[in-house]
């Protein structure tokens, strides 16, 4: 995580992308930077199907992020949806990030060591440069089907693994780069 900020200077301006709910203490952590946040949770959407009765994922997709044109994030905190998406899903939630993203966006998410883990029901906020803080989510995700590393390196194409590290709870904690 404090790889994100480190190349922060004080007064630069930031947008980010927060996939997931807005919790006290990222916003707490965020009123240090001037910064745009763009909150969407897209843990209350899952699952994200497609199917006859729906619009396509990409569709879908771009109604759930609605990111007006010309916006482009510093860093994206993805946390642990790319657990809960197909991998279908991500490509299509990819191609409707991918013009908001710049050579030099950073991006943060967590996946699994092992694809059999248990589903990790936290809820992610950050409450210093060095710590997230997990909280519990109510009741368990719908669609929860993790990714290899290897299969997340392929499906998330425009975004280059810089740095993961194994957790003690075998989560791996990925650092993203984006790959224009």
């Amino acid at each position: 995580m404090p790889s994100l900020f480190e190349h922060i200077e004080e007064e630069q301006r930031l947008t980010v992308l927060h996939v997931g709910p807005a919790l006290s203490e990222t916003l707490d952590f965020f009123a240090n930077y001037r910064c745009r946040l763009h909150f969407i949770d897209l843990f209350s959407e899952l699952p994200i199907l497609a199917s006859e009765d729906t619009p396509s994922l990409q569709q879908q997709f771009e109604e759930l992020l609605s990111i007006p044109a010309g916006l482009e994030f510093d860093i994206c905190l993805f946390w642990d949806v790319f657990n809960f998406l197909t991998g279908q899903a991500i490509q299509a939630f990819l191609a409707v990030l991918r013009p908001h993203l710049r050579p030099d966006t950073l991006a943060h998410a967590f996946s699994v060591h092992n694809v059999n883990a248990p589903q990790c029901n936290h809820l992610y906020g950050i409450s210093q440069m060095d710590s997230i803080r997990p909280g519990n989510r109510a009741m368990a995700l719908p669609g929860y089907a993790p990714h290899s590393q290897r299969q997340l390196k392929e499906t998330l194409d425009c975004f280059r693994f810089e740095r993961s590290v194994l957790l003690p709870d075998s989560r791996l904690e990925l650092l993203l780069q984006a790959r224009l």
